[in-house]
């Protein structure tokens, strides 16, 4: 009987994904790894070449999926705050996603392979956001990004953190305050850019 490559790569990611939110990358093993996956180290090892080269992939596959499951469309403002709100909810169902995020931030310092071409789908965002307000500057357009996508993650990662400085009641709805966040971020960037040339 054949193996079935493709089966096998994607129970393997499936069960490294669990793995790798739960312990991060130096708690994570890869003999746990590959038990949840029903399969042995050496076909992980095959496919991936290293635990290392495991997490960078799976973090890779997890931010294309937030990247294509939430472009950033609609217009103005009130579209980069949709937006926010659109990632906030895709992490509310993909809480795995923040926890990676967060591991990588405390275990990788930025060195990892996949940051090069992260880079790029990175500029890619940044370009949409810019799309959707053009009042932004380049740089503005990576601050948003970076707040949208951290402050999104910081609900499912830090809720104790959260529930401190937001209280509860209506001050502490997570969609209210990113809403709210971005929209007055952006408006300041907005009221502080040049006017148009006609």
């Amino acid at each position: 009987m054949a193996w079935d490559t493709e089966r096998t790569r994607r129970v393997i990611l499936e069960a490294a994904v669990e793995e790798f939110a739960a312990r991060g990358l130096a708690g994570s093993r890869v003999d746990s790894i590959a038990a949840r996956a029903g399969t042995n180290k050496e076909r992980l090892y095959r496919y991936f070449g290293s635990k290392e080269k495991l997490f960078d992939h799976v973090l890779a596959v997890e931010l294309d999926a937030l990247v294509t499951a939430v472009p950033a469309t609609g217009t103005g403002t009130d579209g980069l705050a949709d937006h926010a709100v659109a990632v906030l909810d895709f992490y509310a169902t993909h809480p795995h996603l923040p926890r990676l995020l967060f591991w990588e931030g405390l275990e990788r310092d930025g060195a990892a392979a996949e940051v090069a071409r992260r880079s790029h789908t990175c500029q890619e965002q940044v370009d949409r956001l810019r799309v959707v307000e053009p009042c932004l500057t380049d740089t503005e357009a990576r601050g948003v990004l970076l707040t949208i996508t951290t402050l999104a993650a910081a609900w499912s990662v830090l809720p104790g953190l959260s529930r401190a400085v937001l209280g509860d009641g209506d001050a502490a709805d997570p969609r209210a305050v990113l809403r709210a966040t971005v929209t007055a971020m952006v408006a300041t960037a907005c009221a502080a850019a040049p006017p148009a040339i006609p």
